[in-house]
Order: C-alpha cells, then sequence, then structure tokens
C-alpha cells in the first residue's frame, strides 16, 4: 500500500513539473485593444519594461521571463500608420504592417532565446557591454512603436525549427543601441516560421577570441543535425600579428576547425566573406582585407562547404550607391542628431539600419544562389534583390528605439 502510495505522489508530482514548465514557457496576453493592464507587471515574470506602456506616439517594451530555447509569437495588432516589431535587441521582426481602421491582424514570427551557459561547468565568457544586453538575459522582449495598438501576444516554445547560427563581429551582432546596425539583426525579418535566428555574434571578435570565449562551444552543445552555421570573420583578425596569423595560416586553420565542429553535429557549415569597409579611390571601392576573403574563398571550395560572397555582394552595392550616396549606408551623422551626442560620428566600416538592411537582402540572394534548403522558409522566395540597384536610402524607414550611443562598437 505504501508503495502504491509513493508511486501515486511520484507521478502526481511529475505532472506538476511539467505543468509548471509549460506554464513557462506557454504565455497568452489580452490588451483588450490596447488598454494597459495593471496584472501585466514584469514583477510577476510578464508584463511593460522600461518604465513604458501602451499610449498613443510613444513606443513600448513587453518582456516575459522565458527559459533558452525558440519561440513562436503571434502578436494581434492594428496600424494605420504601419507599424514595426523588433525583439530583443533591436532583431527586426516585423516590418510595416498596416491594416484598416479597427483591423486587427495576427502576424507570427519566431524569437530565439539563449543563456551563457554550456554545462553544469562552463559558461560563454562575455564582454562588459554584453552583461546588460538584452540578447543575453533571462526575458523575452518585444518591442512596439507607437503606430499600433495591440490587442495579444501569444508565446510558446517550439522545438521544430531549424536554427541557423550566426558567428562574426560588429556587422554581424545585434547592436543594442542607435544609430548601430548589423545584418544578423535584420536576417530575421525574412523568414517566416520553421527557422530561428541566434545570433551569436559579438563586436571586436576574431575567430580566435570567439573560440576563446567558448562561443562556438556553445552553438554546438545546442545544435541539432540540419541546424545551420554561418560563420563571417576578417576585420579584426587583420590585426593578429602572430608568427602563426595570417590569412594563409591561423585564420585558414580556424574556419576549417569552425567546418568540422558543425560537421560532428549534423550541423550545415556556410562560410561568409567579411563585408568591404567603405573606402573609395578615383571614384572606385577598393579591398581593405587584404588576402581574408580569399582566403575564405579557398576554404569552402577546399572544404566543399557554402559559400556567400558577402565581400563581393557590398563592393558591387557601395559602388552602385557611389561615394557620397554610400555615406547613407554606414554610421556619419551630423553633431547632436542623436541625444548626447555632441560630435559628428564618422565610421566607414560599422552600419546604420539602412545600410545593415540592404545587406541582409545581400545575404538573402547568396543563401538563393547557393541553393540552402532553408530558403524554403524565405517569405518572399521570388523577391530579387540586385546590389547594382540598392534601394533608395529616401524611402528608408525605421522607427528609433528609445535607447542611443555614441560609443563606437568595438572592432575596425
Amino acid at each position: 500500500m505504501n508503495l502504491k502510495k509513493t508511486f501515486i505522489l511520484s507521478l502526481a508530482l511529475l505532472i506538476s513539473i511539467n505543468l509548471f514548465a509549460q506554464q513557462k514557457t506557454n504565455f497568452k496576453f489580452d490588451f483588450s485593444n490596447g488598454k494597459n493592464q495593471p496584472n501585466y507587471t514584469t514583477a510577476n515574470g510578464a508584463g511593460f519594461d522600461f518604465g513604458t506602456s501602451i499610449k498613443k506616439d510613444s513606443s513600448f517594451y513587453f518582456s516575459v521571463d522565458v527559459p533558452e530555447g525558440n519561440y513562436q509569437v503571434n502578436v494581434t495588432l492594428s496600424s494605420t500608420h504601419g507599424t514595426f516589431v523588433k525583439a530583443e535587441s533591436r532583431r527586426l521582426m516585423l516590418e510595416d504592417v498596416q491594416t484598416k481602421a479597427n483591423e486587427f491582424v495576427t502576424k507570427t514570427f519566431i524569437v530565439n532565446i539563449k543563456d551563457r551557459k554550456i554545462n553544469a561547468k562552463e559558461s560563454v565568457k562575455l564582454k562588459d557591454r554584453e552583461l546588460t544586453k538584452l540578447d543575453w538575459d533571462n526575458k523575452l522582449t518585444l518591442e512596439f512603436d507607437r503606430y499600433v495598438t495591440l490587442k495579444a501576444i501569444e508565446l510558446k516554445k517550439v522545438d521544430a525549427q531549424i536554427t541557423v547560427f550566426l558567428a562574426g563581429n560588429s556587422t554581424v551582432v545585434n547592436q543594442e543601441d542607435e544609430p548601430w546596425a548589423a545584418w544578423g539583426q535584420m536576417i530575421p525579418r525574412f523568414f517566416k516560421p520553421g527557422v530561428a535566428i541566434a545570433n551569436h555574434a559579438e563586436s571586436g571578435l576574431t575567430l580566435g577570441s570567439f573560440l576563446g570565449s567558448k562561443r562556438l562551444d556553445k552553438i554546438t552543445s545546442i545544435m541539432k543535425p540540419g541546424d545551420y552555421l554561418f560563420v563571417e570573420f576578417g576585420h579584426n583578425d587583420q590585426k593578429d600579428k602572430g608568427a602563426n596569423d595570417g590569412a594563409y595560416k591561423s585564420y585558414t586553420e580556424r574556419l576549417k576547425l569552425f567546418i568540422s565542429r558543425v560537421k560532428e553535429k549534423g550541423g550545415i557549415p556556410v562560410i561568409v566573406t567579411s563585408t568591404a569597409r567603405r573606402r573609395f579611390e578615383n571614384g572606385k571601392m577598393i579591398n581593405t582585407l587584404g588576402d581574408f576573403p580569399d582566403a575564405a574563398r579557398k576554404v569552402a571550395a577546399d572544404e566543399k562547404v557554402a559559400l556567400i560572397d558577402l565581400n563581393q555582394l557590398t563592393t558591387t552595392l557601395f559602388n552602385a550607391m557611389g561615394e557620397d550616396a554610400s555615406l547613407k549606408a554606414f554610421v556619419h551623422y551630423p553633431a547632436n542628431t542623436f541625444p548626447g551626442q555632441d560630435k559628428a560620428l564618422a565610421d566607414n566600416t560599422h552600419f546604420n539600419t539602412y545600410g545593415a538592411y540592404e545587406i541582409a537582402r545581400c545575404i538573402v540572394e547568396g543563401i538563393k544562389t547557393a541553393k540552402l534548403p532553408m530558403a524554403n522558409f524565405l517569405i518572399e522566395p521570388k523577391q530579387k534583390f540586385d546590389p547594382n540597384q540598392p534601394d533608395e536610402f529616401a524611402k528608408w524607414h525605421w522607427p528609433l528605439s528609445l535607447r542611443s550611443s555614441v560609443v563606437k562598437p568595438d572592432g575596425n
């Protein structure tokens, strides 16, 4: 009899644990057509965040405490002006969603949530600047711009997703603050559910420091067969000056190590050549990355893995824009454009949101050209982008997030 009672109690405990886990990864929130609900507070694990709430003419944040994983997010909203939704550190999830007055639509997208833990003894070594990033906290944060009436949010953890991991530097990372941006935070906007983008890039990193901070260990600890790893490095690797450093030495060896580690997990490695720096001579772009793009191409060919030649694509893109107009794709702003910015910003390596978006479109074309199976999950698979014909800057629209910084990201 005691054994039977013990079994029943154990079964009940197991059921309660499973129910608790489900409660922590599945959520529904009703906003009653845009009215702030007072019980939605972050003190209870979900609610309006960073001192914001639903108000006309004001952006707002909503956060939910969740464990690591991929989450399907359904948002039911209305916007006659066209609204944007971002996640975590300004990842673009929805762009310019427009409705008729009093008409509501439900949009669905996938948000990846990561944490530092690799196993019981190891964790990713973060930089100080990452310790306050929304990408590394224990919450899923959604950012809504002011032109939205929000009716409902639903979240649920989903395992049946192809996870596309990104390894790279400041040209790839999810930049936290305006006006900085990178292609890795724009690329989620182009994929429907079925693909989750997990951006593990960080400013200032090389292949070596990515390895040393255990970021590749983290990725391979959770990678499933059929997942991808996109690898883009080169800008900062140029500064490595050891006896074995260089494009055809340590850089090549480490790229091959990344490839072998991913293949061991049944993953699909994709080599991405470095984005071009903005450098013109006699009206034409010149290469400032030495042999690193060529070395990456050679590794992809030797190892028979997919290549996206982003260096060539962005060189074409900036040539098409021209020497003066290409300034609009980078962080070039006169003083006092952003709060606390008392000096002009002039950076020919790091992109603003327009530049990052155009480069993400180059990546999408590279995915299609390489015939990667993940292309089946593109929202607009037939849409073409020719870097010789970039989108007009005058037509670019991006609602600014509340946070900005004059501090240049690490790296060059």
